[in-house]
């Protein structure tokens, strides 16, 4: 019946074949309009899975609790100096701020101005102690930049060191540091380049800070998930900005964006890379195949024009379905254009093989259909259950590809048996000269069939004694592996993981109370696995009396020098004067050199040579020794000013920012858990955060939430797995009525699937989020293949693989892994990933589909009941002449 009806519509399109084209080129031109007004994308990679998983709705709860946190570009400015990343970091937040058009906000990190202000109340007593006492000595110096923060002003400085150490009251070899930075900047300006300067060592120091000259800034953009780059305007406008500013190395300072957001963006980015021209290159390769399969022009034609209207109809199809595509459902397209090409190749090498049988074009096409009609339609049924079998998973991004893609194969086959003939009657290929099929491979056939023992025990032992590896086989849940460590956004987060205040490896816990949040923080906080579990009472330093009496007495002695006034600021100096003063600094250094031995003396000669040599050059030099001065002057009277303004420190006193990043309006609490063990590697993020999960079973953060979406979708495509290989069965069995040709069928395909699983283990390639989308395409070809096998070893064929359906799977396959394939050359890490799997998947699906599944079938059963070529060639020709 099947097959009268596929012959019946393949008939009739043969005759009516201009009207067919007609209607499909109107249908095609209405699917194009459709998509191409309707088509949307939806780049949120957090839609990706079900929203009402446990490990989603903790990590959503979090997200509304803290907005400000989700979203966040973070620029990360490397200063050759403390000065010079905080004078960026300033610059770009004043030019951003107020551009409510592209950020939510623009900001330094709250703590940054907090422990400007109040750091030292942190700090224990002696180092409170010690700092004090070294700005109450430099006060006389910091009064003079405070006084005249110019190049005139700093040489005055120098000048009073000078005097300092010729009088025995400045050792020489305690500020030989200091000398030789500032000997760098003057000689980077007299050789025109801009090498800043910093006074931090003047200041207290930072000797307890891993990366002292390092800065953020936090920027939470405007988002368009309906661009394949959300953030890409806000990322464009923050570059402008930093360009515009001259920030960059040549300044001192470098400027890094991370985030997911410039993670998801410099992804497309290197997705991009290539693109065209592996584009081209590919094309170019399928159609040499094509041709090799087909031998004719018009018949490649076809099959494209076939696929491409395929195509356009799915696309339509699938946005009124689900409305916007997915990052993962955008594959639909390279799933129907594989197996498009399939049923595509399918339909015109049959044609091929009726046209050599019979010189008769009408004949030809219908033949094809009698005979490629019933595989065409059992493969797309059986490959729809396969792709529809996602439908029911957590993994969203998927089940849309499953249900764009499965309806796609119906729409594949509905093409290949109605447009396709249409257009092989309007174009009509040549008459064929010799068979279609490979001859050559007689002695295979011939092999396979008397030693069909062998063949099979060949096959299954290796896969059999490879068994144990599948124990090995294991899921990458860490989608930065999939990123190129060469992109800035990846590189920085790699960069940040190594310092424990900064990695984004941080587990975030909500609790109802501060009360209650301080409580599971101790208990967190004794795990072998956590370095700290942090709430917003660290941010209330201990011991603040003593510190604040230090603090108040330095307030009274540095104070005033901070902020002087009338006669003793000094208006900006001219050039002359910067000269005279330079002159003046390297008489004092070349006076107090002698004082000093080794090292120390020597570089106090070259700081008085490079002052006496500024004030012989061109002014331009002075003006860049300016730039690398002055700015780190006032930043040094800024810092210092802030430190002796600290004041009692409480809960209720810290500034609000702070408290709402740590504190919700209606009381909610987060505690940050800090890892002990720094290191990036999975089992180190799992074994975290299920310590964490023990106190705290609320917990997220990206340790969870990685390790969690790698669980579902792990689950995702085992329950997707078994839903598939449930109903494909329950339909070949419908359509084979054989419990044995079900079987036929599916244990080439179940082989191949564990084959290509061991071999991944063999090659050290894990699973991960982008390579396992082979899966999807090895349950669809895998089983077509399958079934046009058996489909004709039912029909009594013996020696397939003389047959023109060989050439037509192997042409298929090859095609298929030519396209597939060339994403193995991608630069970007995880596509790269997904082309090899794909061309592994494909390869042991042919191997298993034309060497095994020959081998396991044997000759045809009761041969001699029915002879089925002449009962095709009977409807044929009742339904060829019917067509003419």
């Amino acid at each position: 019946m099947l097959t009268r009806i596929v012959a019946r519509i393949v008939a009739a399109c043969s005759r009516h074949a201009l009207w067919v084209v007609l209607l499909s080129g109107l249908l095609t031109v209405l699917s194009a309009w459709f998509a191409a007004t309707h088509f949307a994308i939806n780049t949120d990679s957090n839609t990706l899975i079900a929203s009402d998983l446990p490990w989603r709705q903790r990590q959503e709860a979090f997200n509304r609790a803290f907005p400000q946190n989700d979203g966040l570009i973070l620029m990360v400015l490397d200063g050759a100096t403390p000065e010079a990343a905080q004078d960026a970091a300033d610059r770009i937040v004043a030019k951003l701020k107020d551009d409510k058009k592209n950020f939510d906000f623009v900001r330094l990190p709250p703590e940054q101005s907090f422990f400007g202000k109040d750091g030292l109340l942190f700090q224990p007593l002696p180092k409170v102690q010690q700092v004090a006492a070294q700005l109450d000595k430099a006060e006389p110096l910091i009064s003079t930049l405070a006084a005249d923060p110019s190049l005139r002003g700093l040489s005055q400085m120098v000048g009073m060191m000078g005097i300092g150490i010729e009088q025995g009251k400045i050792p020489l070899q305690q500020v030989q540091p200091f000398f030789a930075h500032m000997a760098d900047s003057i000689e980077g300006a007299l050789a025109g380049r801009l090498v800043p300067f910093s006074f931090q060592g003047l200041a207290g120091g930072s000797d307890d800070q891993a990366y002292p000259n390092r800065r953020f800034v936090q920027i939470k953009p405007k988002l368009d998930y309906g661009a394949l780059e959300p953030g890409a305007a806000a990322t464009d406008v923050v570059h402008e900005a930093v360009k515009q500013l001259n920030i960059g190395p040549d300044t001192g300072v470098t400027v890094r964006l991370t985030g997911q957001i410039p993670l998801d963006d410099q992804e497309f980015g290197t997705l991009k890379e290539g693109f065209a021209l592996n584009s081209i290159l590919t094309v170019l390769a399928v159609v040499f195949l094509l041709w090799l399969a087909l031998k004719s022009g018009r018949l490649i034609v076809a099959v494209f024009l076939a696929t491409a209207v395929g195509l356009v109809i799915t696309a339509a199809l699938g946005l009124l379905m689900v409305g916007a595509l997915n990052l993962i459902s955008v594959a639909f397209a390279v799933l129907f254009i594989g197996i498009g090409v399939d049923f595509g190749i399918q339909f015109s090498v049959r044609y091929r093989d009726e046209r050599y049988i019979e010189d008769a074009l009408v004949p030809a096409i219908v033949g094809a259909g009698v005979k490629a009609g019933r595989p065409l339609l059992l493969a797309a049924v059986a490959t729809t259950a396969g792709f529809y079998s996602f439908l029911p998973t957590d993994y969203r991004g998927v089940s849309e590809l499953g249900l764009i893609a499965g309806s796609g194969m119906i729409i594949a086959f509905v093409t290949a048996i109605t447009f396709l003939p249409a257009l092989l009657r309007l174009f009509n290929p040549p008459s064929e000269g010799t068979e279609v099929g490979y001859t050559f491979l007689k002695p295979v056939d011939h092999f396979l069939e008397t030693h069909r023992v062998l063949v099979i025990a060949a096959t299954l032992g290796p896969v059999v004694v490879m068994s144990p590896l599948l124990f090995h086989l294991h899921f990458d849940f860490n989608p930065l592996n999939l990123n190129s460590p060469k992109v800035e956004s990846v590189a920085t987060i790699l960069d940040l993981a190594k310092d424990p205040n900064t990695t984004p490896y941080k587990i975030d816990v909500l609790e109802p109370s501060l009360a209650k949040a301080n409580a599971v923080a101790a208990e967190i906080a004794k795990l072998p696995e956590v370095a700290s579990a942090k709430t917003l009472d660290a941010y209330v330093p201990p011991d603040q009396d003593p510190k604040l009496k230090i603090i108040a007495d330095l307030r009274d002695s540095l104070g005033p020098s901070l902020q002087p006034t009338g006669d003793d600021l000094k208006p900006a100096p001219t050039d002359a004067e910067n000269v005279e003063a330079l002159k003046g600094a390297a008489t004092r250094l070349s006076k107090a050199a002698p004082h000093g031995t080794g090292e120390a003396r020597a570089t106090a000669e070259r700081l008085g040579a490079d002052f006496t040599k500024l004030a012989d050059a061109k002014p331009e030099a002075r003006a860049l020794a300016n730039q690398a001065f002055v700015p780190a002057m006032h930043l040094l009277i800024q810092q210092i000013g802030s430190l002796i303004s600290a004041e009692p420190v409480t809960a209720e006193t810290l500034p609000a920012s702070i408290h709402r990043d740590w504190v919700t309006p209606e009381g909610q609490a987060r505690i940050e858990v800090t890892p002990k063990d720094l290191s990036t590697s999975n089992d180190n993020l799992k074994s975290f955060g299920d310590a964490v999960l023990t106190v705290a079973p609320d917990a997220t953060g990206q340790p969870i939430v990685i390790k969690d979406s790698g669980d579902s979708v792990i689950h995702a495509f085992i329950e997707a797995g078994l839903w598939a290989l449930g109903s494909i069965a329950v339909i070949l069995y419908l359509a084979l009525r054989r419990v044995t040709d079900v079987l036929l069928t599916l244990v080439p395909l179940i082989l191949a699937g564990l084959l290509t699983m061991e071999i991944t283990v063999l090659i050290g390639m894990p699973l991960n989020f982008a390579n396992i989308i082979a899966i999807p395409l090895l349950l669809g070809l895998g089983v077509a293949f399958k079934i046009y096998f058996v489909l004709a070893w039912r029909a009594g064929q013996r020696h397939v693989l003389q047959s023109s359906l060989t050439r037509a799977v192997f042409f298929s396959a090859s095609c298929t892994a030519v396209a597939f394939g060339s994403l193995w050359a991608s630069s970007h890490p995880g596509t790269s990933s997904m082309g090899k799997l794909l061309a592994l998947s494909l390869v042991c699906t042919l191997v298993s589909a034309i060497f095994f599944q020959p081998a396991l079938m044997g000759p045809p059963r009761d041969e001699e009941r029915v002879d089925p070529e002449e009962e095709a060639h009977r409807i044929t020709q009742e339904f060829a002449r019917a067509a003419e």
